[in-house]
């Protein structure tokens, strides 16, 4: 068994500002992704493919890839605006990707075999994080048995602005049955608070939510491929330039059509990362601290 860790890293970083997947906040120039990488290896996963954009390729190489090529095998996918069902092309003025579950089918060829986490470039998920989900890989679970990590919605929000979460809901076996995106979710004096219909409602800080870390078996992909190729005719005709294909809401979506189990597992790990610029002073000071107690080496790839 060769496990695999899917990173998305094509965004665009709109709200941020630049490219953040690769933007330093360690002390020894390291990104957030470093260190997703190195939690990955530590816990026994193999291989690595990055999703980015076809441009980035040389960016990745040089600021990331380069150092991590003798710990772990790595492979590039490239998610292509251009890459949509038959008969389909990309609306004039279109410049934004199609979202995470479009990213993650860019490895529909290369993901065949073997269970693989998927997850985001900008987001530090902490190892208990990769380690439950391995231990899942190992239990002798089904094709069609697929897990992910439960974070809680207060330990993800941020000082700054609001922020989009996918929100979940589970039986008291610990399986999910429900999950899609709330947006304008933001603290507010009693915990936390989210837009709808122009006014904002409470939700409850230990709600869990995915942070987009899910642990799949290879057969997701054709799952995906379905639900998004059936999707996409409505959602570009509805909003050509911001349509977006997201993959929590895709994974509800085959949850509710009972094409999968998804198991909730419960992690130790904290979350956090940058949404925004002002975020970043508070994860280089979580990074450091990190290293000072002597979690992670000051150099994380050194030979």
């Amino acid at each position: 068994m060769k496990e695999t860790l899917v990173i998305l890293a094509a965004g665009m970083g709109s709200r941020y500002g630049g490219l953040k997947q690769i933007d330093t906040i360690g002390s020894n120039g390291e990104s957030i992704i470093d260190f997703t990488i190195y939690d990955a290896i530590k816990v026994g996963f193999k291989k690595l493919v990055l999703i980015i954009r076809k441009e980035h390729e040389e960016l990745f190489e040089e600021h990331l890839v380069k150092k991590i090529r003798p710990f772990i095998e790595v492979e590039y996918a490239y998610q292509d605006l251009h890459d949509l069902p038959n008969g389909y092309t990309v609306p004039e003025g279109r410049e934004k990707p199609w979202g995470t579950t479009h990213a993650l089918l860019a490895c529909r060829e290369i993901l065949k075999e073997d269970p693989f986490i998927v997850c985001n470039a900008d987001d530090f998920y902490g190892r208990d994080s990769f380690k439950v989900i391995y231990d899942y890989f190992h239990d002798g679970i089904g094709d069609d048995n697929y897990c992910m990590a439960g974070f809680k919605l207060g330990k993800t929000l941020s000082d700054h602005g609001t922020v989009t979460r996918a929100v979940c809901e589970k039986d008291e076996d610990n399986n999910l049955t429900s999950i899609h995106e709330v947006m304008s979710i933001r603290k507010s004096k009693n915990g936390a608070e989210y837009e709808q219909y122009g006014i904002y409602v409470p939700i409850d800080t230990e709600t869990p939510v995915s942070m987009n870390f899910f642990g799949f078996m290879p057969s997701v992909l054709s799952k995906l491929q379905s639900i998004f190729t059936e999707e996409f005719p409505e959602g570009v005709a509805k909003n050509p330039l911001k349509y977006e294909a997201l993959l929590p809401n895709h994974v509800g979506k085959m949850v509710d059509k009972g094409m999968c189990s998804v198991k909730v597992i419960p992690t130790t790990s904290d979350w956090f990362g940058v949404t925004y610029k002002e975020d970043k002073p508070i994860v280089v000071g979580r990074i450091q601290q990190l290293k000072d107690e002597g979690f992670y080496p000051e150099d994380l790839w050194k030979k």
